[in-house]
């Protein structure tokens, strides 16, 4: 069986929307967006510099999915970032893309993403890392689909915006695992699932 592991920037109100720009997605008026670049540093470029050696498979949903093919693929100066989402299998979760889908290693996921992606974690196979994607994450955490999350957790609070977690999901137990913090204030802590029993 394969672990889901959701990488995430949030900040200490759980808002998740639109981190990396403006117009990344503005849905419901949201006028924060960007919100996440003013905090990047060195650290936070050697923790994803060594993430990727550890990268098995890449689980998107269609929007996350467009936005990084619209840019990766040509991005003007290769790197390894580039290599790893180029190269990596990848999986999208989508009821409106159809096969084939454009960018090398992709497979589509079709249908119910609960039902998809329940059956691809249950297979042998590299573990699965959900990019972004926050609607997709919203049904994996509403069907207990998640095994670990990487939260980047900023020292800011929006007030509005759509949230990592929302009324009405499962309950259940993490441990800390590892936490960093970077030289802007950002704790970037995993959670791993808890062992049946521990905490409760």
């Amino acid at each position: 069986m394969r672990k889901i592991t959701v990488f995430m920037s949030t900040t200490l109100d759980g808002v998740i929307q639109s981190p990396g720009g403006p117009d990344e997605d503005p849905r419901d008026g949201f006028e924060h967006g960007g919100w996440a670049a003013p905090y990047f540093d060195s650290v936070m470029g050697d923790i994803a510099a060594q993430s990727r050696t550890s990268v098995g498979a890449i689980l998107l949903g269609r929007f996350t999915y467009e936005a990084l093919h619209a840019y990766w693929p040509t991005a003007p100066q290769p790197n390894e970032f580039t290599n790893v989402l180029n190269n990596s299998q990848k999986y999208v979760a989508s009821r409106t893309l159809s096969e084939p889908l454009p960018w090398i290693n992709s497979t589509l996921l079709a249908g119910e993403a609960a039902e998809s992606v329940a059956k691809l974690k249950a297979e042998d196979g590299p573990d699965l890392v959900v990019l972004g994607s926050a609607e997709l994450v919203q049904t994996l955490v509403r069907n207990d689909l998640v095994d670990e999350y990487v939260l980047q957790i900023h020292p800011l609070v929006l007030g509005s915006g759509r949230r990592l977690f929302r009324d009405g999901g499962p309950a259940a137990t993490f441990t800390l695992a590892d936490s960093v913090t970077t030289t802007t204030g950002v704790l970037i802590a995993t959670y791993r699932r808890a062992e049946p029993g521990l905490g409760g």
